[in-house]
């Protein structure tokens, strides 16, 4: 097992003792390495073996959140169904959104970035259930600018929520809140503390909503809120497989 800090060791060892524990994570970039193409992305296996675990343990809940549609989250990161799935940043739940969607908005922006897309290579459009994504992550960094500059002024005429990512920007027609996600895992698990762990900056509003009993965790560079931090992905698998053994008394 990799080495992990030692306050995060501290951390986990503080919450694995308690009654009832929501251990939840991102998806691209903290439980899958990111990869040039979204459709590419996949769990760690041992990241994935050790969430299914944590899973059958008495007393945890597991949930992912993600800024993937739901169903895009569920065929890509392939958890059974002891782990549940939240899509759209927070907003998309199995019983479906919290707010309605506004159809005819989305496929406003859906049309206007992918025109802006087709005059840049290698800027590509990922449509969603509620939001569009831009991604520019394989273009070059000329195109990748003046696609994402076109975009955020295109969006000043969209009454979106526009969030920006790792080489990506994303216009939402609903709110999105993984902090609100969070707070309704937490009740319906009743739980006495929650994990998190999340690498971009849409994971800082889920930081935000953390209490001093949790355990928030940044992956990777950045300022962040969260109170510890690890590098990769290979980390939260294994500061996962550390909560497993935790639980299980080995």
């Amino acid at each position: 097992m990799r080495p992990l800090p030692a306050d995060l060791t501290s951390a986990l060892r503080t919450v694995a003792a308690l009654p009832r524990l929501l251990v939840t994570s991102d998806f691209d970039g903290t439980l899958a390495p990111i990869v040039n193409h979204p459709a590419d992305a996949r769990p760690l296996p041992h990241a994935a073996d050790a969430l299914h675990a944590l899973a059958e343990q008495p007393g945890i809940t597991v949930a992912l959140i993600s800024g993937r549609g739901l169903t895009d989250l569920a065929a890509l990161s392939g958890m059974s169904e002891t782990v549940q799935l939240v899509g759209s940043h927070g907003a998309e739940f199995a019983h479906g959104f919290a707010h309605e969607i506004d159809e005819g908005l989305l496929a406003t922006i859906t049309a206007e970035l992918t025109a802006i897309a087709d005059r840049h290579p290698g800027v590509t459009v990922e449509p969603k259930r509620a939001s569009v994504a831009l991604h520019v992550r394989n273009a070059s960094p000329e195109d990748g600018e003046a696609a994402l500059a076109a975009a955020v002024a295109a969006g000043k005429s969209w009454n979106a929520e526009s969030t920006a990512g790792k080489a990506v920007l994303e216009f939402a027609v609903i709110t999105t809140d993984k902090g609100e996600a969070i707070d309704i895992l937490r009740e319906g698990a009743d739980a006495d503390a929650v994990v998190y762990f999340g690498d971009d900056v849409t994971d800082e509003k889920a930081f935000r909503r953390l209490r001093d009993s949790d355990v928030a965790v940044k992956v990777g560079p950045g300022e962040t809120l969260a109170t510890h931090r690890v590098e990769t992905p290979e980390d939260v698998a294994a500061a996962l497989e550390f909560l497993v053994q935790l639980r299980r008394g080995d």
